[in-house]
């Protein structure tokens, strides 16, 4: 079995600097200077990998464009079938790209082999998917506006963007790289793909996957560096053509400074679960403890605060915690409930909301419990909303229960935040949940279970701060591409018509 920067994978690494990809080689940094990753486990560096200069990301972008006009005109079934290749060979190699993700992003051993299969998975249902939605197209006549006579014929299609900038974030660095790499590719157009530091390595190992399985030169690159060094450089470049881009505030930034080009942002979210007097509390319980903690609570779609009717709060919440004394924390190797959170900042951050609601009375359901990176699970009740817990996103295992007394006050809570990704409501009564759904302002309401993105080809998106655009295989294939339109003009007809 091969391990990462090994076997197959050997060209990826010299010495101990992985390389970066660009027109179809994996090359060294004329910077000569790398970027170190610190495993969040043993808070050592673990990886290096190449840091890219401006003028290496000029190359990168010519030679995408030049990549991208023939691969648009390479048939949708040849696309199509690299693309399964490529899938193969993912889950073939699942062993080495998730041992990177243990080691970079603390992701549990296990959680790290089901994202490589579900990458694979994604890649293969996104080639299908392009190949039916690309294949057709629009045919309009123009007798049915007014004033018209059926003398003009519109056929409308979808073509590429161009050259598409894709930005993933650490919790998911190959997953969330593949669901824009795939429908990208699909559509016809060249990715560059900017991996976040922390899985830059596991992205690396995705790409060579691609790599194998025999696309053109220059179609895929991946560019690693310093966000300071390249990052606007990038977002920024005239001969970027989209930005897909998850992750957090930077892409408020981004939205801010790119140019005229489509973007796809996903950026966070407030997940609320809101749970009524008629649910099911067993059921509620599972689903606060799975979508608060799961990988320590580092998802965007985790559930991030617990809107409970004070009448079953009680019961809510000694449920919760039965459940939470039974979480195992400690390494990913050990597929721990609860791993170390990815960086010393995120942990320090996390303890400045968990302080503040200390300092301003929430009742403490466990003692607060930190070694390094690695911070116990936490659940906090009888939050207000005069605490930071209650509005901000800790990313982490640490969860806010506040108690309501009306449906009304927890939508009001619900939809007064800043982020509006998904939320929850566990009732009985389905016309209060279909009720409630319209009401909660957010791209996604799941009923009677924890938000969540997926499965792969459901629409994901958010309102508000939490981005612009929708995800989701067919959604994004859509994203990636713009109508192209041909009217045909028909002379007076110089024979009798009929």
């Amino acid at each position: 079995m091969a391990m990462a920067g090994s076997g197959v994978f050997g060209d990826l690494l010299e010495g101990e600097v992985y390389k970066y990809y660009s027109d179809g080689e994996w090359r060294k940094s004329s910077s000569g200077k790398s970027v170190a990753i610190i495993n969040p486990t043993t808070r050592k560096p673990q990886y290096k990998v190449q840091a890219c200069t401006q003028e290496e990301v000029n190359k990168v972008i010519d030679a995408s464009k030049v990549a991208q006009k023939a691969w648009a005109k390479t048939p949708l079934w040849k696309r199509a079938e690299l693309l399964h290749r490529a899938a193969v060979l993912l889950k073939e190699h699942k062993a080495p790209i998730a041992e990177c993700l243990v080691k970079e992003i603390a992701k549990p051993a296990k959680d790290a082999v089901t994202e490589v299969v579900r990458s694979g998975d994604l890649v293969s249902y996104c080639a299908e998917e392009g190949v039916r939605i690309l294949g057709a197209g629009k045919f309009l006549v123009s007798d049915s506006f007014p004033g018209n006579d059926r003398n003009k014929l519109c056929l409308a299609s979808k073509v590429p963007l161009g050259v598409i900038l894709a930005i993933p974030p650490f919790n998911y660095p190959v997953n969330l790289a593949v669901s824009k790499i795939a429908p990208a590719l699909i559509a016809g157009n060249s990715i560059v793909l900017k991996p976040p530091t922390q899985g830059a390595v596991a992205a690396l190992h995705m790409v060579h996957c691609f790599h194998l399985a025999g696309f053109p030169k220059g179609l895929i690159s991946c560019v690693t560096g310093k966000g300071s060094e390249i990052g606007d450089f990038l977002t920024m470049h005239p001969g970027v053509n989209c930005i897909s881009f998850t992750g957090g505030d930077t892409g408020i930034a981004i939205s801010k400074k790119a140019g005229m080009i489509p973007l796809q942002m996903e950026l966070g979210g407030k997940d609320a679960c809101l749970i009524l007097e008629d649910a099911d509390i067993d059921l509620a319980a599972a689903n606060v403890v799975k979508g608060g903690f799961s990988y320590s609570g580092q998802r965007c779609t985790a559930v991030k605060v617990v809107l409970v009717m004070e009448s079953v709060a009680d019961a809510l919440v000694e449920k919760v915690n039965s459940k939470v004394a039974k979480m195992t924390v400690g390494p990913p190797e050990d597929n721990c409930d609860i791993t170390p959170v990815v960086t010393e900042s995120s942990a320090n951050f996390i303890e400045g909301l968990v302080m503040d609601a200390k300092q301003k009375g929430a009742k403490f359901c466990q003692e607060y419990r930190r070694e390094g990176n690695l911070i116990w699970p936490l659940l906090l009740d009888h939050v207000r909303a005069d605490m930071r817990l209650a509005w901000e996103e800790p990313f982490g295992p640490v969860l806010p229960v506040i108690r309501i007394t009306t449906v009304e006050e927890g939508i009001h809570h619900c939809n007064a935040s800043n982020f509006g990704l998904q939320g929850c409501v566990f009732t009985k009564d389905i016309n209060k949940a279909m009720m409630i759904s319209d009401a909660m302002e957010t791209g996604t309401v799941q009923i009677n279970s924890a938000p969540a993105r997926g499965p792969d080809h459901f629409p994901f998106q958010g309102l508000r701060d939490s981005g612009i655009g929708s995800q989701g295989i067919t959604n994004s294939i859509e994203m990636m591409t713009k109508v192209k339109s041909t009217v045909i003009n028909l002379p007076t007809p110089s024979f009798t018509m009929g």
